[in-house]
């Protein structure tokens, strides 16, 4: 199943902190999944701001697009696939 094949590629954000397995996980299912979805993703550490340390802090590992929170703590697949054929 493609996400959007047709259209450019969604940018999700993946909000994360260094030292954090959960976020490493995250990270890591995530890049498996990128080409099946077709998703462009962007690393945001939470640490390097502090309007995002105010915002996220420990909700960490938070997956977003635009505004719209996809899951946290943990990658929710059928999430991400209802998100995907939205």
């Amino acid at each position: 199943m493609a996400m959007r094949e047709t259209m450019s590629p969604v940018m999700l954000k993946l909000y994360v902190r260094q030292d954090c397995h959960l976020c490493e996980d995250m990270h890591a299912q995530l890049l498996e999944l990128q080409s099946e979805y077709g998703f462009d993703l962007e690393l945001r550490d939470v640490d390097c701001r502090s309007d995002w340390a105010r915002a996220y802090g420990d909700k960490v590992p938070l997956l977003l697009s635009g505004d719209t929170e996809i899951c946290r703590y943990f990658l929710d697949l059928k999430a991400l696939q209802s998100f995907s054929d939205a």
